[in-house]
């Protein structure tokens, strides 16, 4: 039995149709096939290694509970290529762990390499189906080794005996200084015949050329870049090649809190989380992603765009019923370990507003006009109009009863305000004047509902006294400009009830054991997105010097391989949560980008010239005439090409 290893203890691997987690001991033990959303056929992250692992390390660090040794590693150059590099008394080995991108079939391969002197090494791989519940019929064919059960077949090849060994497949070999051996896992269909073996030197190279490639695509030359690019890597890892969807992170049940039951599945393609990871890459530079999505959005949704789901699967699937999967113990015992997700069915109003102003950033950037998506948006506008003063689940999709959320009104706005930006820009057909007058409404409605007066803040949602970190992005969505005292005050406040002493901040006050708004019992920890909203609330109301320290602490908070899961326990100082999550490299880059923007000679490269290099980022908007809403710019807008 080995060691319990920590979320942050693994490292990511994937070739954009699923993706695997390597932990620092050499197991992968989180991999489902052929999809993101797939069960998996190794879910030891939710269990023991009797629910799935593969692990190459030398024999000398696979050792009893608590002892193992681990590798050091790191990512090769700006890919997905990880290394790990053990140092052991018969000499140094190195492991590469890499997916090949733009395969019919997702394929795993681990080369395992000798470095120095003789090390004895061992491939365990234990394959469960079935998110661990299935042993499969393990058999031999043609010097192959195969492991079958239900649709799922999976070959492993290698040029090392094979055996199994107790329902694992088991080599132990030997690697000297410059000899390499390589293990080839790949995925079909069961009734398909055998996949080719590829030749593994050719495939990573050509997953190196693959990454380089992409990379260069990015136009972000502030300062803190390779944190920026591991991030905007870790988001491209999260989008589906062929359809263009984006899952939110490739993991289910993480928990929120050790031991806990806020334990979700997010493997499928949120409109919110999806909306957010398109702006972040576009504003990065790339294009080709934000193309991709706006035609998964036009397949998933045009249709029916008076039914939105709020999330669909990568492919644009609509039923994501959950349930629970009770064989498996959970993460540290955390459960229950859920798959699919009931928030499918919520109504969420501010999904509006994200999409809409995915879209509106889009045509900023260049994207050419889609007349089928200028249908879809003008039907999307339509029905929110409709719907824009109902209660809702809103932006944390609680469980409890429905409110009118703040942050659902503000998006509600952002969608009317940037279709009626498009509409002016000629982009759009559609009734100015009436959705002028309804941006108008909502704005009013807001302000007059949704302000505390005697404390100087909005509140989470209407005539309560809570607090709600999405209050943040009031300045960023430009819903009032950032030296309006309303909005100081809500900054202040949030810092004041929702922000730990080194800043780290939480989505709202949760009720411990008890029941809260969020309908669930139980605690959890500050989420990392809305500490990155904390550094652009704070950078768009003048504290660029706070801002600036806020950000670098939380790039402290990443993994040694630059990741960071959806939230982190302070006192604990550790990551939780789903892992990698987009949201938090989506706010990583996005903070990143509004720094760079409004202080580049202080957050930018040295020698580069930041205006040829920097990104194109997001406009204070500009009021339309005739609005009573104030004519403020406080951001400095870049150039657009």
């Amino acid at each position: 039995m080995k060691r319990l290893p920590r979320i942050e203890q693994y490292g990511l691997i994937g070739d954009m149709q699923t993706s695997a987690h390597v932990c620092d001991d050499g197991s992968i033990d989180w991999l489902c096939l052929p999809r993101f959303d797939s069960p998996a056929v190794l879910a030891g992250l939710l269990g023991t290694q009797q629910h799935g692992t593969w692990q190459v390390a030398p024999a000398s660090a696979v050792l009893p509970l608590g002892s193992q040794s681990v590798a050091q590693r790191r990512y090769l150059g700006h890919s997905l290529i990880l290394e790990s590099v053990w140092h052991t008394a018969a000499g140094v080995v190195r492991v590469i762990d890499f997916m090949p991108p733009g395969g019919e079939a997702p394929r795993v391969l681990r080369i395992v390499e000798g470095v120095d002197g003789v090390v004895p090494m061992v491939s365990c791989m234990r394959l469960r189906p079935g998110y661990g519940r299935v042993s499969p019929w393990i058999f031999e064919t043609s010097g192959r080794m195969a492991a079958v059960a239900g649709e799922d077949a999976l070959w492993l090849d290698t040029s090392v005996e094979q055996v199994e060994k107790d329902g694992a497949v088991v080599s132990s070999f030997t690697v000297a200084a410059g000899q390499t051996v390589a293990f080839v896992l790949s995925w079909a269909p069961s009734h398909a015949t055998a996949p080719e073996v590829p030749d593994p030197d050719v495939a990573l190279s050509e997953t190196r050329e693959f990454w380089r490639d992409w990379v260069r695509q990015c136009a972000y030359g502030g300062s803190r870049r390779e944190a920026v690019v591991r991030s905007l890597v870790t988001l491209k890892a999260l989008t589906h090649r062929a359809s263009g969807g984006m899952v939110a992170a490739p993991t289910t049940s993480l928990p929120e809190e050790i031991g806990g039951g806020r334990n979700w599945d997010y493997r499928y393609t949120w409109l919110r989380d999806a909306s957010l990871t398109v702006a972040a890459l576009l504003e990065a530079g790339f294009r080709e992603e934000a193309q991709a999505w706006r035609q998964w959005l036009l397949r998933t949704v045009a249709g029916d765009p008076e039914r939105l789901q709020i999330m669909y699967g990568v492919t644009g699937e609509r039923d994501l019923r959950e349930r629970e999967l009770p064989w498996l113990p959970g993460y540290e015992a955390s459960t229950p370990v859920r798959v699919g997700n009931g928030a499918v069915d919520q109504l969420q109003l501010d999904v509006y507003g994200e999409v809409i102003d995915a879209l509106y950033l889009a045509h900023q950037s260049g994207l050419p006009r889609c007349a089928d998506t200028a249908v879809l948006h003008g039907r999307l506008i339509e029905h929110l109009a409709q719907r824009w003063q109902e209660p809702d689940e809103g932006i944390w999709e609680i469980r409890g009863p429905r409110r009118h959320f703040v942050h659902s009104k503000v998006m509600a706005w952002v969608a009317v305000d940037r279709t009626v930006r498009l509409a002016d820009a000629g982009a759009l057909t559609v009734d100015v004047e009436r959705l002028v007058v309804l941006r108008e409404t909502i704005h009013r409605e807001v302000c007059d509902k949704g302000f505390d007066p005697v404390r100087n803040t909005f509140t989470q949602s209407y005539g309560s006294r809570e607090l709600d970190a999405a209050l943040l992005l009031i300045p960023r969505v430009g819903f009032l400009p950032p030296d309006d005292p309303r909005v100081l005050g809500t900054v202040d406040a949030v810092r004041r009830e929702l922000a730990k002493a080194d800043g780290l901040v939480r989505r709202y006050q949760t009720a411990g054991e008890q029941t809260g708004v969020d309908g669930l019992a139980g605690d959890e920890g500050a989420f990392v997105l809305c500490s990155f909203w904390l550094v652009d609330a704070l950078a768009l109301t003048g504290r660029l010097d706070e801002a600036r320290a806020l950000f670098d602490r939380l790039l402290d908070l990443r993994t040694g391989l630059g990741l960071l899961a959806e939230e982190y326990d302070p006192h604990r100082q550790r990551q939780l949560g789903n892992f990698p999550q987009a949201f938090s490299h989506a706010g990583l880059v996005q903070s990143a980008q509004l720094l760079h923007r409004l202080s580049p000679q202080v957050f930018s490269v040295p020698g580069e010239d930041s205006a040829l290099v920097a990104a194109s980022g997001r406009p204070w908007p500009e009021q339309r005439a005739g609005s009573s809403l104030p004519d403020v710019q406080l951001v400095p807008t870049s150039s657009r090409s």
